[in-house]
């Protein structure tokens, strides 16, 4: 078992109606399995969550299929804008 911290910002943080929530996961899952159970929480966090982008211990997640490890925190990064 993994445990993960889970960080929303912005439209993400709306959406979940939280700020960070821990999430329990087999050993060895990935940032794509993080996602399916973040998504069948809720159909709204879900549309967000297809628009954002992550870190995972602050480093930009560019394969979902990267391991998370124990003590992990996933930073869930809705689109910003501004310039």
């Amino acid at each position: 078992m993994a445990t993960v911290t889970v960080r929303y910002f912005a439209a993400a943080r709306a959406a979940a109606g939280v700020e960070t929530e821990e999430v329990d996961l087999p050993a060895g899952a990935s940032v794509e399995i993080l996602l399916k159970v973040l998504r069948s929480s809720d159909d709204e966090l879900a549309r967000v969550l297809d628009r954002c982008s992550f870190l995972v211990d602050e480093v930009a997640v560019r394969d979902r299929e990267a391991r998370l490890r124990d003590g992990a925190v996933v930073d869930v990064l809705p689109p910003f804008a501004g310039g």
